[in-house]
């Protein structure tokens, strides 16, 4: 019934009478020319000339844009290349572009855009390019949101040295983060994936709020996040990276291609870094961030003809975490309260396309990936371990039906997921097996209206049977002005320790009230861009509304002082997230991002008594605003930017001493102060390939000044470092980088 409701809703924004010009959507490739290789632009605009409405080329470097009948002209556009326009007398041809550079300096850098907003997606899509990445050290995916308004990044704890990351009012784990459209951050790299995957090795992230696309399956819930790495055909052969902070982290990365024949090009994607310095800023005696080593690297071949692509590599990571307290602590008289993590994972992934240059709307496709996790912890003296074995599988066909006015998608799907999970004495195993089938089919309509509408069927051999409707409207009020709508179902199933690793961290006694039950959401929204002139300067402002309703969600509850709950939904569970953002550039080349946003975020709480409450979630900052500064010098020499934060109070547990919980009624609240967090740096580029930036994190010093309860009683019935970090643990930070691209 839901679902019906989301197609009424969205079929109620179609235009009443249309007049049909054309139904051929013209596409293309936006590329360099480099060593009689074409090498595709990311982030490219593409536009009509005499419109202002247009799109921007994927990570492939394509494009689609529907045909008009007023305009032939197609303007293309990237910075730090010369604009290229071409015209159109042939829509049915694909259209290749090729840009040159502005000047032939060796020392001009060229980069898309910061960020920008996916025009043509009917899906609310921002795409991060590596431009963007370059405004803050960006050492992880985790760092590489600091400049963005829609994800926030917080320490989950005062120990482990976890990120966690909140998206439209609700956690990492709602949101569906794939790598190259492989799941990836998910099942037991929810805690620490966000470090997993190192900034030098992304090329660009798509982030769509909302329901996703049913291709990439069934777990997205608040949106969906895709990561590109660099690739062997890659026009940079060898880069080289190091850093090193004032905390003693340091870090190295290089990448390296070769092509090894006319179709075979090889990669290879290093990392390596660590923190060997104990820092004690507040001096409870606990390390504010674990001493850890990570190893990381990644092996991939691409074969590339004009019929056939395929991809394949091997993954291969090691990671070991030490936290708690300091070394001191370890004497004969008395025993070191520890946290301790090592984790190790290979991955395998393949992917393959068939292709028909013919007919460049069709095309067939195979994901494959194998992946074993496996994870010792400990908490004190409460042992972990976690083991994770998947296979994925996705074939996807895709073609159109009479003329690409009317395209589609469809396919089949499988995953299985083996979990185990060992919390000393309780013990969770679980065996998933799931095939699915699915189909989309989306709808354009010159430059005015695009509808997308998307099932899939999957049996899960746990839950049964699962039917995920998803859909999406765009629609064009006007060449500036576009309206986007969605509404769709999201599944999924928890894990209870993982997901909560932060919160093991403590004395709590750990309660299973219920078995568990997959998590099943709702999701609408609702968005407006807007190209504006403000105060003579070009502009964009963008809006946005988007509501989840969980009919169950695996319920934490950590209002009970010396116990951590786990029970499913009784009652209403809801997130509602409004944003607004306003990007300028006053002058050239100084670009501005100013942004809003508003949580409400409700949970019913009360399973342990038999009530049910609805009340603010935990650790869900109401409020929070965004300012966002960048100026370059010509050809990108100088770089400056900063970015300033403003975070909101948030709802914590009442946990005084001599608290006892009886009722969810009438039971004392708790709220963290807002604070405000600035960061800032600077880089100076090189004509012989060098870049060096200086920055810094936190710079207005804030700290959390006591995250940890009962800190000098680690052992004791009161101690807790979870479930009240709400804020910095560490103050300010200063960095300082290189980056090496050896120029030829």
């Amino acid at each position: 019934m839901r679902f019906y409701l989301v197609i009424l809703t969205l079929l109620a924004a179609l235009p009443v009478r249309a007049q049909i010009d054309s139904s051929v959507v013209v596409r293309g490739v936006v590329a360099e020319q480099q060593q009689n290789k074409r090498i595709p632009l990311i982030g490219a605009t593409v536009r009509w000339a005499g419109s202002s409405g247009g799109t921007i080329t994927d990570s492939t470097g394509r494009f689609q844009l529907p045909l008009t009948t007023q305009f032939n002209q197609l303007l293309i556009s990237y910075v730090g290349y010369q604009s290229d326009t071409l015209t159109v007398t042939n829509p049915a041809n694909d259209i290749t572009s090729i840009l040159r550079p502005e000047r032939t300096l060796s020392e001009v850098t060229v980069s898309g855009a910061a960020g920008q907003l996916d025009r043509m997606n009917p899906i609310q899509t921002e795409l991060i390019t590596q431009r963007t990445l370059a405004k803050a050290a960006c050492c992880n995916l985790s760092e590489s949101f600091e400049t963005n308004a829609s994800v926030s990044v917080s320490y989950a704890d005062a120990v482990t040295g976890a990120k966690q990351i909140q998206f439209l009012g609700l956690g990492g784990q709602y949101v569906q983060t794939n790598v190259e459209n492989i799941p990836t951050i998910r099942g037991l790299a929810t805690t620490f994936g966000l470090n997993y995957i190192p900034g030098t090795w992304i090329t660009s992230i798509d982030i769509g709020k909302g329901a996703g696309s049913v291709v990439n399956g069934y777990e997205s819930m608040s949106g969906q996040m895709n990561v590109e790495l660099q690739k062997p055909d890659s026009p940079d052969k060898l880069f080289l990276n190091g850093y090193v902070n004032s905390f003693g982290r340091i870090e190295g990365n290089a990448n390296w291609s070769k092509p090894l024949s006319k179709k075979w090009t090889v990669g290879v994607l290093g990392h390596a870094s660590a923190l060997r310095n104990e820092i004690d800023q507040n001096n409870d005696g606990f390390r504010d961030l674990p001493l850890y080593t990570q190893l990381n690297a990644i092996n991939r071949y691409k074969y590339s003809s004009d019929r056939f692509v395929a991809q394949f590599g091997v993954k291969a990571l090691y990671e070991d975490r030490d936290g708690g307290q300091l070394a001191r602590y370890d004497t004969p008289s008395s025993t070191r309260y520890s946290f301790g993590n090592t984790t190790r994972r290979l991955e395998f992934f393949s992917k393959t396309a068939k292709l028909y240059p013919d007919k460049p709307y069709k095309g067939l496709g195979l994901i494959l990936n194998g992946l074993h996790h496996e994870q010792i912890a400990n908490f004190g003296y409460r042992p972990y371990l976690g083991l994770q074995r998947t296979f994925y599988a996705n074939l996807i066909y895709q073609s159109i039906i009479g003329n690409t006015n009317h395209a589609y998608k469809a396919g089949l799907s499988y995953l299985l997921d083996d979990y185990l999970e060992r919390l000393g004495p309780l013990q969770t195993n679980r065996t998933e097996s799931v095939p699915g089938v699915f189909a989309e089919y989306t709808y354009s309509y010159l430059e005015k209206l695009t509808f997308v509408l998307g099932g899939r069927f999957d049996y899960h051999n746990l839950f049964g049977a699962q039917w995920t409707p998803r859909a999406h409207l765009k629609y064009n009020l006007s060449p500036n002005v576009a309206l986007r709508a969605s509404g769709g179902r999201g599944f999924r199933v928890p894990n209870r320790f993982i997901e909560n690793f932060g919160y093991l961290v403590s004395s709590r006694t750990i309660v299973n009230d219920s078995p568990l039950q997959p998590e099943i959401s709702w999701n609408y929204g609702l968005s407006l861009s807007n190209d504006v002139n403000l105060f003579g300067k070009k502009a964009s402002l963008v809006l946005d509304y988007h509501r989840t309703t969980f009919e169950n969600q695996l319920v934490v509850d950590l209002e009970h002082p010396r116990e951590l709950h786990f029970y499913n939904l009784q009652g209403a569970s809801f997130a509602n997230s409004f944003q607004a953002e306003l990007n300028i550039q006053p002058i050239k080349r100084f670009e501005v991002k100013a942004a809003y946003r508003l949580f409400d975020v409700r949970q019913s709480m009360g399973g342990p008594f038999g009530e049910s409450r609805l009340l603010p979630k935990m650790m869900v900052s109401r409020d929070r605003v965004l300012l966002n500064a960048g100026y370059a010098l010509p050809f990108d020499k100088w770089k400056f930017d900063a970015t300033l934060q403003w975070n909101g109070p948030r709802r914590i547990p009442y946990l005084r001493p001599d608290y006892v919980h009886t009722s969810y009624g009438n039971m004392p609240t708790d709220y963290s102060p807002g604070f405000y967090n600035l960061n800032a740096q600077v880089s100076r580029a090189f004509r012989s390939g060098w870049e060096i930036y200086l920055g810094g994190e936190n710079l207005t010093g804030f700290r959390q000044l006591n995250p940890i309860v009962a800190a000098n009683d680690p052992f004791g019935v009161n101690f807790d470092a979870g479930s009240r970090a709400w804020g910095p643990v560490t103050g300010r930070m200063v960095y300082l980088g290189f980056r090496f691209k050896p120029v030829l």
